[in-house]
């Protein structure tokens, strides 16, 4: 071999070897940060049985739930959407199982159902952690742990807000009827806020005129309304259970030539609601479209990571975590609402807070 020869060869020699090592480079992970060095043994798994995405509440509260529990943070997540169906819950929770999962988040349908299926879960020795709606079992022991909000109270809130504007406004109690759109009928927001608006409604004497399930949805929600107002002209006051079926009633209530605000002396027709997250709801409190809206919280991603830490250390959380909340309102006139000796803050939103 030549000079020449083996020059070329040399050079070859190297173009190849470069090729070899930048081939290298280009297998490993792009994250060159802490999640790359995670491993898979290392994650704790979750699986999260979801009841569907029915409402802006529901979709918030899912992200909060998906942005804490990454594997960034040390997590494996297994998300399942139930489409509101129990059934599609009680199947998943068994895959849960047989996949041997370290938790299992379950946020119920309904509250009744749960023991065959939540027995199971005990006997395999993995955790639940029950979120929002709670449930109703013979042995509260088939689950570890409960967060989420008060909802009767939620209920009562609203309609202590409700009665002392009444009260500003010198509106008579007998001059109130009220409809009560309620949520997905054995819910636990559904009979929370029903409970509490059924006992203020007739500690305050208010003519309760109709209930009719909205399921917290919009299109149900108008649906709802369109019963209440082919039967019931002389309702002034709706009580939606959630802020999809308010607006779902708002429109059907415009579509009819009524004016939704809070100056029903003059023939307006107030609208209250709950969630509050909703940013469409939010600009009706602006506007006025929506007078009061009771508070609730989707944001239990990082509470229930926080129970899930203290179980890891060998610590035994709290069996139930209720979230405090307050009220949302377009007006300043009430700063607080009093119950059981608890002050609750009244929020307003403007076109400011948009």
């Amino acid at each position: 071999m030549n000079a020449r020869s083996v020059s070329t060869a040399i050079y070859m020699l190297i173009i190849m070897s470069l090729c070899c090592f930048l081939a290298g480079c280009g297998s490993r992970p792009e994250s060159a940060g802490a999640a790359a060095d995670i491993k898979e043994d290392d994650l704790i798994v979750v699986g999260f049985s979801q009841v569907g995405s029915e409402s802006y509440w529901r979709n918030a509260n899912t992200d909060s739930m998906k942005s804490v529990f990454t594997r960034e943070n040390g997590y494996r997540l297994i998300f399942e959407d139930a489409q509101q169906k129990q059934t599609n819950q009680i199947t998943a929770i068994r895959s849960f199982i047989q996949r041997e999962v370290d938790y299992i988040v379950l946020a119920p349908v309904v509250e009744t159902g749960w023991d065959t299926v939540l027995s199971e879960a005990k006997e395999a020795g993995i955790p639940v952690i029950i979120v929002d709606r709670q449930v109703d079992v013979s042995d509260d022991s088939l689950f570890t742990c409960w967060v989420g909000s008060d909802f009767e109270l939620e209920g009562k809130l609203v309609c202590m807000w409700m009665s002392k504007y009444f009260n500003l406004k010198g509106i008579r109690p007998d001059s109130i009827h009220i409809a009560d759109i309620q949520g997905t009928l054995g819910s636990s927001a559904q009979i929370g806020r029903t409970k509490g608006f059924n006992h203020m409604a007739s500690l305050y004497g208010w003519d309760v005129v109709a209930y009719e399930e909205g399921e917290f949805t919009k299109s149900k929600g108008k649906e709802a309304m369109s019963v209440i107002l082919r039967s019931h002209k002389n309702v002034n006051v709706v009580y939606c259970e959630n802020d999809s079926e308010a607006l779902g009633a708002i429109e059907v209530l415009e579509e009819a030539g009524r004016k939704c605000g809070s100056n029903i002396a003059r023939g307006e027709t107030m609208i209250v609601s709950f969630d509050g997250f909703n940013e469409e709801a939010r600009a009706c409190i602006a506007n006025g479209k929506i007078t009061c809206i009771g508070e609730c919280n989707p944001d239990h991603g990082p509470r229930v990571e926080s129970i899930i830490r203290k179980l890891e250390a060998g610590e035994k959380p709290e069996k139930y975590q209720y979230v405090t909340e307050g009220i949302f309102s377009n007006t300043s006139e009430i700063d607080s609402v009093m119950i059981s000796g608890q002050e609750r803050a009244v929020t307003v939103i403007t076109d400011k807070d948009l």
